[in-house]
């Protein structure tokens, strides 16, 4: 019994010896790298990476207004899921109704943060709407309920550091949860200077937002369906350009099978695109000393 002991001891000892005499003069033993052919890689932007502007179509006169459309999620990310589809399918659908009927119209450019089933980061899509010189941002989306049952109806949401509610607060932590790039890169480390300078920057800013909102209301009355608490505010990081009045427009929920039929029907994008079309132009015809027409 004593020797079967000294065996069994001798099976986890002798590799401990082993390893420690190898370590002891300098040698290496090679590890399998097991299962990292398998790791789903995900290539975030590189600091300093110049941005891939998205074309500008409509007008060629650079006087005229510019609109950005933002088609939230894509490629990795596919947003909220129903039961046949996704967000990042519905709202590209969606953001593509509305350039056109804008471009149909005449008189405003415009553009679009993605036109196909590409990741964009958040700070990119603020990024775009900045460089591009955007008269207006309007970011598209489409919300889930879970489980949930009877939730549905459209909302509008503004900039606000304090969410309108605990659902809205909800959301905006989702939606950030996007990427860890946000916000507006500020100078200097001092969280009070960059508060000042935030707030001293976005004031007439979040004026206009918060007019585009109304407006937006306002035009669909009587059209789109909207949620009973319709008019919300969060912390966004899509809607942090300080110099781009920006607007979410949560277009209903694709959980509940009346929103998803009239999101992705044809009827349905169009009458949102027409209503969303409206509301930009006494937006800007508001805002803009050039006519839109």
């Amino acid at each position: 019994m004593i020797w079967y002991r000294i065996q069994i001891a001798l099976l986890f000892i002798a590799p401990v010896i082993a390893v420690a005499g190898l370590y002891v003069f300098g040698k290496v033993i090679p590890v399998p790298y097991l299962g990292r052919d398998y790791v789903i890689r995900i290539e975030l932007p590189e600091a300093g990476k110049a941005l891939d502007l998205p074309e500008i179509e409509g007008p060629q006169d650079a006087a005229r207004p510019l609109v950005v459309i933002d088609p939230g999620h894509g490629g990795h990310d596919p947003g909220a899921s129903g039961p046949a589809i996704k967000e990042k399918a519905v709202v590209l659908g969606l953001a593509r109704a509305l350039r056109d009927q804008l471009l149909a119209e005449g008189g405003i450019r415009v553009a679009m943060t993605r036109n196909d089933d590409r990741y964009l980061a958040l700070a990119e899509r603020v990024q775009i709407a900045r460089a591009l010189g955007a008269d207006l941002f309007l970011s598209i989306h489409a919300d889930s309920a879970g489980a949930r049952e009877g939730v549905s109806g459209a909302s509008v949401y503004t900039l606000s550091e304090r969410a309108s509610s605990e659902a809205a607060a909800r959301f905006a932590e989702r939606e950030n949860e996007a990427d860890r790039i946000n916000g507006v890169a500020l100078s200097g480390d001092n969280p009070n200077v960059n508060a000042i300078l935030v707030e001293l920057a976005q004031r007439r800013t979040s004026a206009a937002s918060e007019g585009f909102a109304d407006v937006i209301l306002r035009e669909a009355e009587g059209v789109l369906d909207f949620h009973p608490e319709p008019r919300r505010s969060a912390a966004l990081a899509v809607l942090r350009a300080p110099d781009v009045p920006s607007v979410l427009f949560e277009s209903g929920f694709i959980t509940n099978a009346a929103d998803a039929q009239r999101l992705s029907s044809p009827a349905g994008q169009r009458a949102f695109a027409e209503v969303m079309a409206r509301a930009i132009r006494v937006q800007l015809a508001r805002t803009r000393e050039v006519p839109v027409e």
